[in-house]
């Protein structure tokens, strides 16, 4: 039977409902959003639609003002109808998949799937969002029908960044139900899936619980301050900045309290059962809902310091009073800041002899013991777990990963000297030999297997390309520090870039022209393309700030200059070379990196895509091609015979997204604002995108691919100036932007309409290509944007002098 999921219901509007509903939209999916009818509506309200309706349509207004926001695209909206349990619940009966949102109440979902039950079409999927309650307890005493098409899929809160998908079967889920969800969750919904079982608030939650509760525990037993946790269980950890508290604050401490609470009823067999018990801590937090972000205190809140500065306060765990917080100080911080490598810093914290030291190496060690002992209890794989820690609460590494980058004997041998309860699998483990629990072989992910006692192969996908695994293989042909060239099969190389950030700099440059020159001469299309860590990641940031002002405060201004022409050149190449390239971004694709996406014949980008020229926010401009490329890019997007009406039209967008150093908010903002072409795809999953952009290579090439002609532009000239000005001018005198925004924005008019030519002119492409340099080369000289670009450095944000 070939399921498709084409129309979809999402019964329960809060932020986890409205957020699978965005998300639904977003994949081209029809969607329902109900919701209870308001229980305190009077006679006359009850007649009303629109007040019948009020809870649901709260539920959308909150959808579409959400920040982060929860859709793609405002119009996205479109394809999410509403109404409410009791005028609309008919409707579902034209619904492939229905998932339930409703409260954490066993009675409240048994309710709603008894009256399911008896409206779902035949062969239609229901599941439940449920992030603790047991399936077989919500389906008990339903059909047999009904529980064979009923599960679980647990998404992660917000849902559209959150990348885990915790799929449960139920009892009674047919095989073909639960490959139905998979399929769709990955391919459609771009979701990480992780296999749970029917157990206490199943992967993610039961192992990210255990580790929050263990470091609550021991940090009060030990008296480590709120902020040294947080500054030791952070980046150099692998962990998010939020870390363990400042996490917490983001999720909420009732949320929190719930989960334990929960863990603690349900998982009586438990070795760790007792630490799941709320410590008055947290009870008394609760009390006083001290709930985190959403009440503006938790463990941390904001306050005055005695200048009337803003400063975070942290809570005192005796009294509940709140007070500034000291600066974390151990030498294991110092060292794992010296550190390069991620393995390297976490060995310092965890080896490390000073106090935070060993506060980290117990919670960590207790953690991994934990972990080890849930296998099969709550899943049958370690990938399952890496992947649920790694995907639901954004480590980079998983627990099995983390022991093998602090040294799997290593580790279990000061456990077993510090009395810790190894568990026994683990000791067999490494008595058979085995000490690590990944490796590649042949060019093939694999993990240890409990189950077998051997190495096992990752689950594989044809779709999904892992740059790692093929440069394990020996597929790289030429590399450097900055950037290597893999050999992806049937003549088509990947350029990939591996500085911090994926910043571009001279070495990368470079070998650009070096990777051409070698594809030219020995196979047939390029993918751009890399796959760092971390969402949304970063495709490339754009040039090396730090050391391009550091060249410019020497005055070589000519050497600056020679690279910018460099650049340049590069990206022309790749637009004209006679072979298809392919660009692959994700993330943030910001200035350099963005110039590159235009280079390339086709872009095939991730949903999550934040696109942007972004020159101007550090008192530059694009000389990369990024002003040239994206007038051609948006001017010859209806039609190559661009009309001298048209120049007005386009003009517009492509001097505010340059002058305005605007961003995407996704893939779908990106394709409206220009920067991705009626040609261009998007991916959902980010794991597809370098398989992706191959296929699209060879698909150019079956169709008898051919490089693009140069021509001449057709550009605005002279005309440009008086659009502009006045823009300009009422901006500046509204306070709009700076004199200096003002001056940036009269260059970038300047060279995106080809200069001091007459309207229409068609110029080469090589005199907008200099007025980029000349302009970038201006700017640069200038002691405003020196300040620019040393605030955004030292901040992160942009100076508006």
């Amino acid at each position: 039977m070939n399921r498709k999921i084409r129309q979809a219901a999402v019964i329960g509007s809060g932020v986890m409902g409205g957020g699978i509903a965005a998300l639904l939209a977003a994949t081209g999916i029809d969607t329902l959003l109900l919701d209870i009818v308001p229980p305190d509506l009077n006679e006359e309200e009850r007649e009303n639609p629109a007040a019948k309706n009020r809870l649901v349509q709260a539920g959308l207004d909150n959808m579409k003002s959400a920040t982060p926001p929860l859709l793609m695209h405002p119009r996205d909206i479109n394809r999410i109808s509403i109404g409410n349990l009791e005028d609309d619940f008919a409707r579902l009966a034209d619904c492939d998949w229905i998932v339930e949102v409703v409260v954490e109440n066993l009675k409240i979902k048994r309710d709603l799937l008894a009256r399911l039950e008896t409206i779902r079409k035949p062969g239609a999927i229901v599941t439940t969002n449920t992030s603790g309650i047991p399936l077989k307890a919500m389906s008990e005493g339903l059909s047999d029908e009904f529980r064979r098409h009923f599960m679980g899929t647990h998404f992660f809160n917000p849902v559209r960044y959150m990348r885990m998908l915790e799929l449960i079967p139920g009892e009674k889920t047919l095989p073909e139900v639960l490959d139905v969800m998979a399929g769709f969750g990955e391919r459609s919904l771009g979701k990480g899936i992780v296999w749970a079982k029917d157990t206490p608030n199943f992967v993610g939650n039961r192992i990210g619980m255990q580790g929050i509760m263990l470091a609550l525990h021991t940090m009060l037993a030990e008296g480590i301050t709120i902020p040294e946790v947080d500054a030791l269980f952070g980046r150099a950890l692998g962990r998010p900045k939020s870390a363990i508290f400042r996490t917490c604050d983001m999720v909420g401490i009732d949320v929190i309290g719930f989960v334990a609470a929960n863990t603690y009823d349900l998982a009586t067999g438990d070795e760790q059962r007792d630490l799941f018990k709320l410590p008055p801590l947290i009870t008394g937090m609760i009390e006083r809902k001290l709930f985190g972000g959403k009440t503006g205190a938790g463990f941390y809140k904001k306050g005055k310091g005695p200048d009337g500065e803003k400063i975070w306060l942290v809570i005192n765990p005796e009294n509940l009073a709140y007070e500034t917080q000291g600066t974390p100080d151990f030498p294991c911080l110092a060292s794992a800041k010296k550190a390069k490598t991620l393995p390297d810093k976490m060995k310092a914290i965890v080896y490390g002899e000073d106090r935070g030291a060993r506060f980290a190496w117990k919670v960590v060690a207790g953690s991994l013991i934990y972990a080890a002992n849930r296998i099969p209890e709550i899943s049958d794989t370690i990938l399952d777990i890496d992947n649920a820690m790694k995907w639901g609460f954004n480590f980079e590494m998983g627990p099995f990963e983390m022991w093998d980058a602090i040294g799997l004997e290593a580790a279990v041998s000061r456990m077993g000297r510090e009395g810790m309860p190894v568990p026994e699998k683990i000791q067999r483990m490494l008595d058979a030999g085995f000490t690590q629990f990944y490796k590649i072989e042949d060019g093939k992910s694999c993990f240890y297997d409990f189950a077998t006692e051997e190495y096992r192969q990752s689950r594989t996908n044809e779709n999904i390309i892992h740059l790692a695994n093929l440069k394990a293989a020996g597929k790289v042909v030429n590399d450097n520090p900055s950037a290597s060239l893999i050999d992806l099969g049937e003549g088509v190389f990947c350029f990939e870039t591996h500085t911090r950030m994926n910043a571009i700099n001279g070495e990368i440059i470079d070998f650009l022209h070096e990777s051409i020159d070698y594809v030219d001469q020995n196979g047939a299309g390029l993918v751009i393309g890399n796959q760092g860590g971390g969402m949304p990641g970063a495709f490339s940031v754009g040039a090396d700030l730090l050391a391009t002002v550091g060249i410019a405060m020497q005055g070589k201004f000519d050497f600056i200059l020679a690279m910018a022409e460099k650049f340049q050149t590069a990206v022309q190449r790749l637009r004209y070379v006679s072979f298809p390239v392919v660009v692959a971004p994700y993330g943030l694709a910001l200035g350099g990196g963005g110039e590159l996406c235009l280079g390339g014949d086709r872009i095939v980008a991730h949903a999550e895509l934040h696109m942007g020229l972004v020159e101007t926010g550090v008192g530059l401009l694009p000389s990369g091609g990024g002003c040239l490329n994206l007038w051609k890019k948006v001017s010859t997007q209806v039609s190559e015979a661009v009309t001298d009406l048209d120049l007005v039209r386009f003009f517009e967008p492509v001097f505010t997204n340059i002058a305005m150093a605007k961003v995407s908010s996704s893939a779908a903002d990106a394709r409206a604002l220009g920067f991705l072409g009626p040609l261009d795809r998007i991916v959902s999953n980010r794991d597809y995108l370098i398989g992706e952009a191959k296929k699209e290579v060879l698909r150019m090439l079956a169709d008898g691919y051919t490089p693009p002609l140069k021509k001449k532009v057709k550009v605005l000239g002279d005309t440009a100036q008086g659009l502009v000005e006045k823009r300009i001018y009422d901006m500046q005198l509204g306070g709009f932007i700076s004199e200096y925004d003002g001056v940036l924005a009269r260059r970038v008019a300047t060279v995106i309409s080809g200069g001091d030519v007459r309207y229409a002119s068609e110029v080469d492409e090589d005199l907008i290509l200099k007025l980029e340099r000349d302009a970038f080369i201006d700017l640069m000289k200038e002691k405003k944007t020196h300040a620019r670009v040393e605030h955004m450095l030292r901040t992160g944000k942009p100076l508006r002098n």
